[in-house]
């Protein structure tokens, strides 16, 4: 090998660069006064066509193709476009580890933050060999503007980059690969909310800047393993929850709405309320907890259905007791009737008030249409949660199935909830002084969960769990106790209310027999006075046959 070396003075060097600058000086003043000209002089008709024929020329010796992603969509409403938001969760991962400036953002109360790429970054990402790049742009408002929304004054997006020999790969799989990936790690990562509906009222412009829900984060500890049941039932519970969050595709097919009801019925106190938070957290889902009271009418409702998201639980506590949605399939008439007295009573309470109070106008015909109407179709995923203490008082068209799909029982405490709440509260498993004697005295009472719970909750630092476990002995004999007294009372009163119903058929019956026996009375006195009447026609007119043989 030979090694030339070539040595050029630095004065050489300075001249060479002299005349270049010297050269690219006018081709610069050249373009800028070209581009001048265009901007100022060139008609606006045609600069579409010369944009769209020079992109076709670069086209042919550029080999990449360009995909954007616009922060806020044209028909939006305001809202961030799902597929953005999707696309920056799932560059996350990659934006932490090769972008040089990030962004930072908390979730999920403050536990966990999520960096991603600041404007004019990129990032590069691989997908079965072929390399793809991202990038995050932004286009600011050309002029101060005031504005309502961040929409206006700017414009993110993200700009996708990849050789045009890959396109089906990245417009086939990859790009849904993105979304899909993006949504799941945003439902892994999110703040969970509990929501309720505010009181229904016209707001400034029309109504249209009141929100339709305030929302609190939901922190709820309950979980099936805290849950005071049987084993073998919850289990069918949570292995129904978690067909359904996996039957979308299922759904699609059988022409189904993405959605299923529940109905929790059964004594107050039996952790209707609790299995409702404990079916969130194991579906990782938001709770809507939707108070009937405070909806105006049924538009109302079907806006507050529309203003739900999907990954949800919308709640319907006691029922029964929210509105009067039982009564409405009496017959017309009674119903109208019913309908009279109530509203004249609302009326005298009101002016004995002083006030006026607008009353829900919501229908039983609203809420079904909200149950499972066109309406309810719209977002997908989401459970509709009825609870009762009284299933017998509702209507069956609101409970049927195809509305509340799955009905579960919520009744006392049995000694396997007990199990439960012991190890729960006490982390005792068995107990061969307490539990057989529990065990007995649960088949032979009814008592509640939550009774049972706070019997077996410490009192003090210095309460162990023989001593919680006596105290639930004596609660669950006094129950017991007040259980016969208040069978017996319920027996005497019902065999008073018997005797007095005896005693009113018997009453009842005398006063009949002595109305029919003055009826016979007064038909046997019209009877002597109408034969008393003929009686001296018909000795007149023997008279007078007398007198006529007297005469012949």
């Amino acid at each position: 090998y030979t090694i030339v070396l070539i040595y050029i003075p630095s004065e050489r060097i300075m001249m060479m660069m002299q005349d270049v600058w010297n050269q690219l000086g006018p081709a610069i003043a050249t373009i800028m006064f070209a581009w001048t000209m265009y901007l100022n002089y060139f008609p606006h008709e045609l600069r579409g066509h010369l944009r769209r024929y020079t992109d076709k020329l670069v086209s042919y010796i550029y080999p990449y193709i360009h995909i954007t992603f616009h922060e806020y969509e044209t028909d939006g409403w305001f809202e961030r476009s799902k597929a953005y938001v999707a696309i920056e969760r799932y560059l996350s991962k990659n934006s932490s580890i090769q972008a040089k400036r990030l962004k930072a953002t908390v979730v999920k109360d403050g536990q966990s933050l999520v960096l991603s790429m600041d404007d004019h970054e990129e990032v590069t990402d691989d997908y079965e060999g072929a390399k793809v790049w991202w990038i995050s742009n932004l286009k600011e408002a050309n002029r101060p503007t005031f504005a309502w929304y961040a929409k206006e004054d700017e414009n993110r997006y993200f700009k996708l980059k990849f050789h045009r020999k890959n396109r089906d790969l990245i417009t086939i799989s990859y790009l849904k690969y993105v979304l899909d990936e993006g949504k799941a790690i945003s439902v892994r990562e999110r703040q969970r909310k509990l929501y309720t509906n505010n009181k229904g009222s016209d707001g400034g412009f029309g109504g249209y800047n009141r929100r339709m829900w305030s929302q609190v984060v939901f922190e709820h500890p309950s979980t099936f393993d805290t849950l005071a049941m049987e084993p073998n039932k919850k289990q069918e519970i949570m292995d129904d929850l978690e067909t359904f969050s996996k039957s979308k595709d299922y759904y699609a097919k059988i022409g189904k709405a993405w959605k299923r009801g529940y109905l929790l019925y059964g004594p107050p106190g039996t952790g209707k309320s609790s299995m409702i938070a404990a079916m969130a957290n194991f579906l990782q889902y938001d709770v809507y907890d939707l108070e009937l009271t405070a909806v105006k009418d049924n538009t109302e409702l079907r806006k507050l259905l529309i203003d739900t998201t999907s990954k949800s639980i919308i709640v319907i506590e006691d029922i029964d007791c929210s509105l009067d949605l039982t009564g409405q399939r009496k017959p017309k008439k009674e119903r109208e009737k019913d309908e009279k007295v109530e509203k004249d009573a609302i009326k005298e309470e009101l002016k004995k008030a002083g006030e006026e109070k607008k009353q829900s106008e919501v229908t039983l015909s609203g809420l079904l249409n909200f149950i499972d109407g066109l309406w309810s179709a719209i977002g997908g995923e989401r459970l509709i949660v009825f609870t009762t203490n009284f299933v017998e008082k509702l209507d069956p068209a609101l409970i049927r199935r195809g509305r509340m799909d799955k009905h579960i029982e919520l009744s006392y405490c049995c000694f396997e909830s007990f199990k439960v709440l012991a190890n729960n509260y006490l982390d005792v498993t068995s107990h061969d002084d307490y539990f057989p004697e529990i065990h007995h005295l649960l088949g032979e009472t009814n008592i509640t969960p939550a009774d049972v719970a706070e019997s077996l909750m410490p009192k003090s630092s210095k309460e162990n769990a023989d001593t919680c476990l006596e105290r639930l002995i004596k609660a669950i004999e006094t129950a017991k106790v007040e259980a016969k007294l208040k069978a017996e009372e319920e027996k005497e009163e019902k065999e008073k209310e018997e005797n007095e119903n005896e005693k009113k058929k018997k009453e009842a019956a005398a006063a009949e027999e002595a109305k029919r026996a003055d009826d016979v009375n007064e038909n046997g006195t019209s009877m002597e006075t109408t034969s008393v009447k003929e009686k001296p026609e018909s000795d007149g007119a023997k008279e007078n046959g007398k007198s006529e043989i007297v005469k012949d």
